[in-house]
């Protein structure tokens, strides 16, 4: 990480950190309509669900 005499602080401001950066994507996306934890909630386990079909598929292809 890059900074200087007074600690990485400089006339910018704070360094902008990967936590700091992370926790305005998550206060940006939550703010969108109809963005909340239930709708990422839902798309992981419909992705879960496809990942676990198409496992069933290949394993099904290979047993035959």
């Amino acid at each position: 990480m890059k900074g200087n005499k007074d600690g990485g602080h400089g006339n910018n401001g704070p360094v902008d950190t990967w936590a700091i950066r992370m926790g305005r994507r998550l206060r940006k996306r939550l703010d969108m309509p109809g963005q909340g934890v239930h709708h990422y909630f839902l798309r992981g386990v419909s992705q879960q669900l496809g990942v676990a079909a198409v496992s069933l598929v290949i394993l099904w292809v290979q047993t035959r």
